[in-house]
């Protein structure tokens, strides 16, 4: 649908700065859903409520420290 608008043909009858309000609309939307997704992601991959211990554990598991250092970490961290 065009309409003839003070000498010019515009779609929708919306002129240069119609179009760049709903670019910037969308862009907005857009960026927004983005920064929520990208923050959900970042909080599920950083363990943050994991005790020292559990930490300990997991390096441990992991093979990061051996068992005597384990033991005695495990000890500072129970006193």
């Amino acid at each position: 649908m065009m309409r003839y608008w003070d000498g010019h043909w515009n779609t929708w009858g919306m002129g240069a700065g119609g179009w760049l309000l709903m670019l910037i609309f969308w862009a907005a939307i857009v960026g927004v859903v983005v920064w929520l997704i990208a923050g959900n992601i970042r909080r599920r991959g950083s363990p943050a409520d994991a005790s020292a211990l559990e930490v300990l554990k997991q390096r441990y598991a992991r093979g990061e420290i051996d068992q005597q250092e384990f033991e005695r970490k495990k000890r500072d961290l129970t006193q």
